[in-house]
């Protein structure tokens, strides 16, 4: 028995030491974040990196990484990446500014990506005038990849035009369709339906509580909003209610928003489109109060509306050291 107890001891402590060992050499976290270029938006993906969150890197000297093929403009706006839970990374984008479809792609290292396709997301509805912004989200509780996007749709029964259209008559509500393989789609349906115009949601799960935090402009004119406000939900299939926050985003308009979980903070990055820079607000209590934070961060010239999220360090060891020079876009 003493013998048996001694050799118990000493191989929980080996267990011990070894588990503290592979803690000690998990790997660390970074960040990814992907782009467009409002001044060129035909030139593709652009993408940079960062080791805390803050302060980003452009990847391939701030050229694009993989150019448009899909679409009826072969523009690459506002291009989303998620990354499932079999490592593949997806990415969706705006493919024309009066499309009724998506860019899809996928890639397995932020590097290499697959041939471009086109997901024809709001096809069923004819008098569609547009499909901007694509988001993705991946529900763990469903195995679901939420995309959801923003358009008008003249006529639709469910959305009121009362006291809420912006430039050129577009009245957006959110939209959204889940897959579990980017082949095939549950039928589109009408996700977030507020009594004004919204645009570029995007959400995220707040750390240590479970719950999501949606982030959205409101997109009104008149009266002139053009700000980021946030909204909350437990469930993506629940929805998020439509009562939302005051802006987060200062008084200057803002768009395009990407929330960021930092530890235990949020970072929300957001366009600021009319000054040609970027912003942010940070949050330490889940979403509910923020600060103006665009005094400690750095990005690249020329970003506009893209989506970060946290990866693996050695994915973005190999895209920053990667020669896209040599390979043909």
């Amino acid at each position: 028995m003493p013998w048996t107890y001694k050799v118990m001891k000493k191989l929980l402590v080996t267990l011990l030491f070894v588990g503290l060992l592979l803690s000690c050499q998990k790997e660390k976290q970074a960040y990814v974040f992907t782009y467009f270029d409002n001044s060129r938006q035909d030139a593709g993906l652009f993408v940079a990196y960062s080791y805390d969150g803050y302060n980003w890197m452009a990847v391939n000297d701030g050229e694009p990484i993989m150019k448009p093929l899909v679409g009826k403009d072969k523009i690459m706006r506002d291009p989303s990446v998620c990354q499932g839970p079999d490592g593949t990374f997806h990415l969706v984008w705006t493919v024309s500014w009066n499309a009724k479809s998506i860019g899809y792609a996928s890639s397995k290292d932020l590097i290499h990506w697959s041939e471009q396709r086109i997901i024809p997301v709001m096809e069923h509805l004819p008098t569609t005038r547009n499909t901007w912004a694509p988001e993705l989200f991946y529900e763990a509780s469903e195995d679901l990849f939420y995309i959801f996007w923003a358009s008008t749709v003249p006529g639709h029964p469910d959305v009121s035009t009362e006291g809420c259209i912006s430039e050129d008559q577009y009245n957006h509500r959110v939209y959204c369709t889940t897959t579990r393989d980017f082949e095939t789609f549950s039928p589109t349906r009408l996700y977030f339906n507020p009594p004004f115009n919204v645009i570029d949601a995007c959400v995220v799960r707040v750390p240590g509580t479970g719950e999501l935090l949606m982030a959205l402009k409101n997109e009104n004119l008149n009266p002139p909003e053009k700000n980021i406000r946030v909204t909350r939900s437990l469930r993506m299939a629940d929805g998020f209610p439509t009562e939302v926050s005051a802006p987060i985003s200062g008084e200057e308009w803002a768009e395009g928003p990407t929330l960021i979980p930092i530890g235990n903070d949020i970072l929300v990055y957001f366009d600021q489109f009319r000054k040609h820079k970027y912003g942010a607000s940070l949050s330490h209590d889940g979403g509910y109060t923020w600060e103006d934070a665009t005094d400690r961060i750095s990005v690249p010239a020329g970003m506009s509306h893209g989506t970060a999220i946290a990866v693996p360090e050695h994915y973005v060891k190999a895209l920053s050291e990667h020669n896209f020079k040599t390979a043909r876009l």
